[in-house]
């Protein structure tokens, strides 16, 4: 029993990985409390000093990480003691983990915000460059998962775009919420020295200071609005991941996934599997179990510091391997995924795909479109039961549904179809060429 009880507070195994954020704000501390009178800047020079000294130790693997002292803070203190004697015990002066492990976390999320916003646009920019590289190779868009109207396949590569923009645009709010220092607060009611927050946040790269001492002690919604953030953008990649499993089957063959994202079944010599799509989508539901852990977490916490708050760490550090891990795969998987171009063209012009576009010929026609679309049911069902796409069907046929049909009829085809919908959005060849050259664009603009 006293093997677990020994070990069930501990949290350095992970909280650990905070070394560099715990120790730039240590650094950050340590010269502002000189700067302000309260430590002598010799003192501040020999704990930065001995702070540096550690971060080195832990960088090159020489730091010995000791399970007794429960977290990253003390393990680290317990060496500035080692390295520099009772000065050490200085650093601590007008702050408490309280808000010390706040801080870490919120450096973290800043920092872990810009690698996923540079993964994000490695991946942006491979979904333009298949849009770009495929820009005129039509496609069935679907409904229900049945064929319904031809668009081009670039069109719904850059669907995928404008999910991922979208994420972008949440997770740089992520940053904004966590650029909050909350270091002054002490354990939950400030503290009794004349200390300068500004000059701290400043030299941490905090854009503002908390305003209640309270609140941000216990304050976690920038990991909640982090964790909702990559579950969101999870979701995208496991619809993408559903197209990709869907579109590789010998049903469909629309593309070829790279032996490198594939796995042979362990029985069946012919099959190639799409596990690394399979494990996105799986993974996803991992991600989503991490925003409702911390949901659960935070909503019975009374104000303000309570040990619970400890459970914040490692279902974050979790989400964000998982997610960057994710987004690197896809990249690497869509820029090696072969386009079969002949069957996804095949398949746009088959299961009477333009009759929709058949149907608003009768309206241009005159007639209303609930009428139209009656007529064009009927065509439908008579093409099916002669064998033949609606577009195969001779004019004679189109007459006995109609007399508004005339030889005009004749020259819908998918084509036509797709740049018949030159609307803004749109899946015609012009609005999908100016739709890459804004998602180029967007990808131009530095992120904050």
């Amino acid at each position: 029993m006293s093997k677990y009880k020994s070990k069930y507070a501990v949290s350095v195994q992970y909280d650990r990985r905070l070394y560099k954020q715990d120790i730039a704000g240590s650094v950050a501390h340590a010269r502002m409390l000189s700067i302000q009178g309260i430590i002598s800047k010799s003192e501040a020079d020999s704990i930065i000093q001995g702070l540096l000294s550690i971060e080195n130790e832990i960088e090159i693997g020489t730091f010995s990480w000791r399970d007794e002292l429960e977290d990253i803070h003390m393990n680290i203190e317990k060496r500035l003691f080692e390295k520099i004697g009772d000065v050490a015990g200085k650093l601590h002066t007008a702050r408490s983990r309280n808000d010390q492990v706040a801080t870490d976390m919120r450096l973290f999320i800043k920092d872990a915000v810009g690698d996923i916003l540079k993964s994000l646009q490695d991946l942006s920019r491979v979904l333009i460059k298949l849009a770009e590289d495929n820009v005129e190779v039509p496609m069935p868009g679907y409904t229900h998962l049945q064929r319904a109207q031809p668009v081009l396949f670039a069109h719904h590569m850059l669907a995928y775009f404008e999910m991922l923009k979208r994420d972008s645009k949440r997770f740089e709010q992520v940053k904004l919420s966590a650029d909050v220092l909350p270091l002054g607060s002490g354990a939950l009611a400030g503290v009794p020295y004349n200390i300068d927050r500004i000059r701290v946040a400043q030299e941490l790269g905090f854009s503002e200071i908390s305003l209640n001492s309270m609140d941000a002690i216990s304050d976690r919604d920038f990991l909640l609005e982090f964790q909702s953030s990559a579950s969101i953008c999870m979701m995208h990649l496991s619809r993408l991941s559903e197209e990709l499993i869907i579109w590789s089957s010998a049903e469909f063959d629309f593309i070829r996934i790279s032996d490198a994202y594939t796995t042979g079944s362990s029985i069946m010599p012919q099959k190639r599997n799409p596990d690394f799509a399979e494990i996105a989508r799986g993974k996803t539901g991992r991600v989503y179990g991490n925003l409702i852990g911390l949901f659960t977490l935070m909503k019975g916490l009374p104000l303000t510091y309570n040990r619970d708050l400890q459970e914040d760490k490692e279902s974050s550090f979790d989400t964000l391997d998982t997610l960057l891990g994710t987004l690197n795969v896809f990249t690497a998987m869509l820029s090696s995924m072969d386009i079969n171009r002949v069957k996804l063209t095949e398949a746009s012009s088959k299961s009477n795909i333009l009759a929709t576009d058949i149907a608003d010929y009768l309206v241009v026609k005159g007639l209303p479109f609930r009428q139209a679309h009656s007529v064009v049911n009927r065509l439908s069902k008579y093409a099916v039961i002669e064998n033949k796409n609606i577009d195969e069907l001779p004019l004679s046929s189109y007459k006995k549904f109609s007399d508004l049909f005339e030889t005009d009829v004749l020259d819908i085809n998918v084509k036509s179809s797709i740049n018949a919908r030159n609307v803004p959005g749109g899946t015609s060849f012009y609005q999908v060429k100016n739709s890459i050259e804004e998602a180029k664009s967007f990808l131009s603009e530095p992120y904050e």
